[in-house]
């Protein structure tokens, strides 16, 4: 989605606007949160996914109100999740600087963010998605609420055409909608 340039400026943006001078980025933090009045950054970010859907056959709720950030250094990751239900249905995420594999699994009936697996659990399907540096995932419907998605980056877990990535460090931005609150 972004071209090399644009992945960079995109990059350097996200450090001034997040973590430049004000320590959201940090040995201890590697995720900052942006509610309403985004950054400028994000709001380009916003207009360049709205331009690719409407190019592309896909519907998703665009009118985002929170950017999320999340740094991960070359071995972390992110656990298999489905995305809190206090968002809308519509959630994107531009994946910069290292590729990486997201794999995707049916969520367990009733089952929690984050769930460790206990010994004896049988392993779930996992559709593996390759992203390179600038790519969009679009999570709407089913794939936002019925699907987890997780990036696994211990050694042998970043898989792809049978090689192994290489990992380095990793930035990505989600944009998503909070619900109104039902007060």
């Amino acid at each position: 989605m972004l071209a090399r340039a644009r992945r960079r400026g995109r990059r350097e943006a996200v450090d001034v606007g997040c973590g430049g001078g004000e320590g959201w980025f940090s040995d201890v933090h590697n995720q900052a949160m942006r509610f309403g009045n985004l950054p400028s950054w994000a709001v380009e970010l916003s207009v360049l996914i709205r331009e690719a859907i409407c190019v592309g056959d896909v519907s998703v709720g665009t009118d985002a109100e929170l950017a999320n950030d999340d740094e991960d250094s070359c071995r972390e990751g992110i656990c298999a999740h489905v995305d809190l239900m206090r968002f809308d249905d519509g959630i994107a995420i531009v994946s910069l600087e290292s590729a990486c594999v997201m794999h995707f699994s049916q969520a367990e009936p009733g089952g929690t963010a984050c769930e460790v697996s206990k010994e004896g659990d049988t392993e779930t399907t996992k559709v593996p998605v390759h992203l390179n540096p600038g790519s969009l995932v679009l999570m709407s419907g089913d794939a936002r609420y019925l699907w987890t998605h997780e990036i696994n980056r211990k050694l042998g877990a970043q898989l792809w055409d049978g090689r192994e990535l290489e990992q380095y460090h990793r930035t990505s931005v989600t944009l998503r909608k909070l619900l109104a609150s039902p007060n």
